[in-house]
């Protein structure tokens, strides 16, 4: 049960790190970071296509690594 839960976690954590290398950034900078903050917020443009498929992929991907880290832990102490 332990090296599932670890061989499980090693795999989560390689996922989660191409797809955060693999999405495009939305802006350059230190102006576009305060200004795609809000226009992410408040902007009317969604994202579509596989970049919408992307971010909920990382999205579900990092909810399971912090369940399987607890659940390693959770075995292993």
């Amino acid at each position: 049960m332990e090296t599932l839960a670890i061989t499980l976690l090693a795999i989560d954590t390689i996922a989660m790190i191409v797809l955060v290398l693999l999405q495009s950034g939305k802006s350059a900078g230190l102006s576009g970071a305060i200004s795609g903050g809000a226009e992410q917020l408040f902007g009317k443009q969604k994202a579509r296509g596989i970049d919408a498929v992307m971010h909920k992929a990382t999205i579900v991907t990092g909810v399971l690594f912090f369940v399987l880290a607890f659940l390693s832990a959770y075995i292993l102490g």
